[in-house]
């Protein structure tokens, strides 16, 4: 037989359960007024009421215009308050510094951008990042920071926030990211792989598919796997690092020391390498036109001389497309996902590039996995891993960590990142 003090929990966490789904109803805009709250939850309209108070005293929901009238009184509909808090997300990637705000909707407020080596090292990384972030809060009004997302270009165990042995970045294998975060802005801090912020943005602002891999062909490559509407980390985080598979017959030495990887083959810094021999062996065209006039060899460069015609760049193109089709391959017979997009710089070469992953896709997969697979160019904008990265925070405070902290009325560093 139950005792009171135990019917008294459960009624307890009944009420806290009820009102978590009451503010999630509303911030996700399934139910936005009483009528349809109660609708939704099957909860009585005293209750709602009650709870619906509750999460406007505890600062989450106010109330905004009236619904259209259905024939009778018109219905007060409810906001979700994402003006109350502020999300900071750092996008580091190999040569691109990006920084900026979003509300607790995921709209982007403000941004700034830098080019920057992340092999200059953690300590110099993070000074010109927060340094940057602070010229960005300086236009901003004060409003607490409730959360910070980090992408990082390189493997990260997303339990700890820390890099693993990433090949692109000396000096940071271990390093606590989470930490200097913390300790300026006291919030939750989430650090993730920058593809995974990639698969993020494409999830929320283009494609609600529960079933995605977003593959990334930068100066390495990497993927983001969306599973089930959850990106696939694996047991480490080490899930989607396909930059490191190993290309069958290939001897070439890749910068992570070993031999015949799929970046050393077919990745952006790859591309130059092939591309400035090819020169130096007496290559001409487009090409080696604009190198002679100053430019520097980069994948941006091979990929625009891909599409303007450019003989070598268009063959460099193409030999690295085929080799990252028949990688994608294996994730389509093992993923099964219904979209595949691709970006990165070598992918700026649009359909050229696209052309040739498709073909290999479709050789080498199963005709089941690939019956209604989509295989598809990123959109190419540089808010794009931004907006992945407050969608990585918003999925983490409402979706994960929200029952350990809603009380609070705001998240703090211990209850967000603390197992319940």
């Amino acid at each position: 037989m139950a005792t009171e003090s135990t019917l008294r929990f459960a009624a307890q966490t009944d009420e806290v359960t009820s009102l978590l789904r009451v503010v999630n109803l509303v911030r996700t805009g399934e139910a936005t007024t009483r009528p349809e709250i109660s609708r939704v939850t099957g909860l009585g309209r005293g209750v709602v009421t009650q709870r619906v108070d509750q999460a406007i005293e505890l600062g989450y929901l106010a109330d905004s215009e009236f619904a259209p009238s259905t024939g009778g009184r018109a219905a007060r509909t409810l906001r979700f308050r994402s003006e109350q808090g502020r999300i900071l997300i750092f996008a580091l990637g190999a040569l691109h510094m990006r920084v900026g705000i979003a509300d607790l909707a995921g709209q982007l407020l403000d941004q700034d951008q830098s080019r920057w080596d992340i092999a200059q090292g953690p300590a110099a990384t993070m000074d010109t990042a927060l340094a940057m972030m602070d010229t960005l809060l300086e236009r901003q009004a004060e409003v607490p920071v409730w959360a910070v997302a980090v992408g990082l270009p390189g493997p990260v165990d997303f339990d700890s926030g820390r890099p693993v042995a990433p090949p692109i970045m000396p000096g940071w294998n271990g390093f606590d990211v989470r930490r200097r975060f913390e300790e300026r802005f006291d919030a939750p801090v989430w650090v993730d792989n920058d593809v995974n912020l990639l698969a993020f943005s494409e999830r929320a602002h283009r494609y609600q598919h529960d079933d995605l891999i977003y593959v990334k062909i930068g100066s390495g490559i990497g993927a983001g796997l969306l599973s089930h509407g959850r990106i696939h980390r694996g047991a480490n985080g080490a899930a989607g690092d396909i930059g490191h598979v190993r290309v069958s017959g290939s001897d070439v030495l890749c910068r992570c020391g070993k031999t015949g990887c799929l970046e050393a083959v077919a990745g952006g810094w790859a591309l130059v390498r092939d591309a400035d021999a090819a020169l130096a062996d007496g290559a001409s065209g487009y090409l080696g036109r604009r190198v002679q006039e100053g430019a520097s060899l980069s994948p941006e460069l091979i990929a625009r001389a891909a599409e303007d015609g450019d003989a070598l760049a268009i063959s460099l193109i193409q030999r690295s497309a085929r080799t990252v089709g028949e990688a994608i391959a294996a994730l389509v017979n093992m993923f099964n996902p219904g979209v595949i997009v691709i970006g990165g710089a070598a992918a700026a070469a649009g359909e050229l590039y696209l052309a040739e992953v498709r073909q290999r896709v479709y050789e080498l997969s199963h005709p089941l996995a690939t019956r209604d697979l989509q295989i598809v160019a990123s959109i190419d904008d540089e808010r794009e891993p931004l907006r992945g990265g407050a969608e990585l925070a918003r999925e983490e405070l409402f979706d994960v960590t929200f029952p350990r902290w809603f009380a609070l009325g705001r998240p703090t560093v211990q209850s967000a990142l603390t197992a319940a």
